[in-house]
């Protein structure tokens, strides 16, 4: 009999879908570009002479690993930022990003007697597409050996990944609540003081007659 082929899916993580805020930053995620060998659905394992091989049980991504991690960096960033605001590149029609986050994965693997290791690097865009930043990282988990475990392991690095991308981002966010101006006011116009009218003498030159 055919033994079924185990498969895995990353974990996201203990995150909350933040509330719908109109003040929230718009950040656009993407391009997410990935190592040619991490494009396939079987599960590579690292040996202990470095190289990479698929699983002897044939171990499979369960779907397309690419949309994967699109899908857990997204949810790690909208509840880290506090924000709904979020798309991925290209974006839609009329989305104006505060942010845009350029990603690329070259590692992401483990082995039985290997640590789970991801390296990336990602860029920082303002809103006029200028470049603000850009980092070089490597990370490292352990685990116990097992599929199940390494899969944890670099979820856990995926989500520690997106953690410091969000740090990156909060210095760039832009307020949304409109400043407060001190309003100068012109200086009023002096007010004259009423027309008093003026007092006519009482004539005294009357000419009195007696009868």
């Amino acid at each position: 009999m055919t033994q079924p082929v185990p498969m895995y899916r990353l974990d996201n993580g203990a995150v909350e879908t933040p509330a719908q805020a109109a003040d929230g930053v718009a950040v656009l995620l993407g391009p997410v570009r990935l190592a040619d060998y991490l494009q396939h659905d079987a599960l590579l394992q690292r040996l202990p002479d470095g190289s990479l091989a698929a699983d002897g049980q044939q171990a499979r991504w369960a779907g397309d690993l690419q949309g994967d991690i699109n899908q857990l960096l997204m949810r790690q960033l909208a509840w880290r930022l506090n924000t709904q605001s979020l798309e991925l590149s290209p974006g839609s029609k009329g989305f104006s990003p505060d942010v845009q986050v350029e990603l690329e994965i070259t590692r992401l693997d483990s082995g039985p007697q290997h640590p789970a290791v991801l390296e990336a690097q990602w860029r920082l865009l303002d809103k006029q597409g200028k470049r603000q930043g850009s980092r070089l990282v490597r990370l490292q988990e352990e685990h116990q050996g097992s599929m199940a475990d390494q899969v944890r392991a670099q979820s856990v690095l995926l989500q520690r990944l997106s953690e410091m991308m969000a740090a990156a981002i909060e210095p760039m966010t832009v307020a949304k609540t409109p400043v407060k101006r001190n309003v100068v006011k012109a200086p009023s116009k002096p007010v004259a003081p009423p027309a008093i009218p003026a007092v006519e003498p009482i004539r005294t030159d009357l000419e009195v007659f007696r009868f």
